[in-house]
């Protein structure tokens, strides 16, 4: 009997718990956006700043939007033409209708983008996932690059998850195209930050909405299945534009001590340590992360720290 009952609980619960996807108009309305079609995906954008100044690309983390570089996006359209974009598979840019979530297809989409944009050279800033694809785009396309910013980037595989390897998708993670509690979404969040308490209740809403686009949670588990980390140490070998590695010392996604791979593989790139601040500190603290990122951008030399000192 007690099979059958805990069958019968499992069920009630994810009754419950069903977490329907939003109406893709009202997401539409309420995170505004152009849209443009690249490759056969309709990418939800903002370009913003000046035409004819310096162009400036921001990449996204995993299961994140254009939205999350709000305050810097702000602040740099002053001097540049800032260009964002929720990448294939989140936000309202929804699923690539390919199915194909690799990073030479997050590269091609990016080519063409600058293409259609007319933006022939761009400095390109990428979080974690968003990281991973600026220096592997920075590799293949340096004629296009101008600079390149690097915060938390993704790309060295950890011990249980080494390279060329196919993913085990947890089994938990099968839910969530019908299981995404918001109270869960704060938990899993809230790690990403040094202070959990600066993930504000607009912030986690937002979240939360965009990953109930329609699509947008079986694409992330397809995401999940594409993934396959190779050793980047020669293709980051290649890249000579100057870097500029930003790192959150709290940072418990991917920890500071990962800087050490970026400084011994990249010929041109310099660390700036942020203390107290964790994985996107562009949301936790705006104006202090900004900082450093305006003055490399400016061609400034930032303070070089390397992570020889305790995390």
């Amino acid at each position: 009997m007690i099979a059958p009952l805990l069958a019968v609980a499992g069920v009630a619960a994810t009754l419950l718990l069903y977490s329907p996807d939003k109406p893709r108009a009202e997401l539409e309305a309420a995170y505004p956006g152009q849209y443009l079609a690249v490759d056969g995906v309709r990418l939800r954008l903002r370009d913003t700043g000046p035409r004819n100044a310096p162009a400036i690309i921001l990449l996204h983390g995993f299961g994140s939007s254009l939205d999350t570089w709000e305050p810097w996006a702000q602040a740099l359209s002053a001097r540049y033409r800032v260009i964002r974009f929720d990448l294939p598979g989140f936000g309202l840019t929804g699923p690539d209708p390919t199915g194909d979530y690799s990073d030479a297809r997050e590269i091609k989409i990016l080519v063409d983008l600058m293409d259609q944009l007319g933006v022939s050279r761009a400095a390109l800033i990428g979080n974690s996932l968003g990281g991973r694809i600026a220096w592997n785009f920075s590799a293949q396309h340096p004629d296009r690059v101008t600079r390149m910013v690097l915060i938390s980037p993704d790309g060295f595989a950890s011990p249980e998850f080494p390279y060329d390897k196919a993913p085990e998708t947890p089994l938990a993670m099968r839910a969530l195209p019908y299981v995404t509690p918001k109270p869960l979404l704060r938990e899993t969040l809230a790690a990403a930050y040094a202070r959990p308490d600066a993930l504000s209740e607009a912030t986690l809403t937002r979240y939360h909405d965009l990953m109930l686009a329609p699509g947008v949670r079986e694409a992330i588990l397809e995401r999940m299945e594409q993934v396959r980390l190779h050793d980047p140490a020669p293709t980051l070998a290649r890249i000579k534009i100057p870097t500029l590695l930003l790192w959150g010392e709290k940072d418990a996604m991917i920890p500071i001590r990962n800087a050490d791979d970026y400084l011994r593989d990249l010929p041109n790139a310099t660390l700036v340590r942020l203390p107290n601040l964790g994985h996107v500190p562009f949301e936790e603290d705006p104006a202090g992360s900004l900082a450093p990122v305006q003055a490399f951008l400016a061609g400034k030399a930032a303070v070089t720290r390397r992570p020889d000192s305790p995390d």
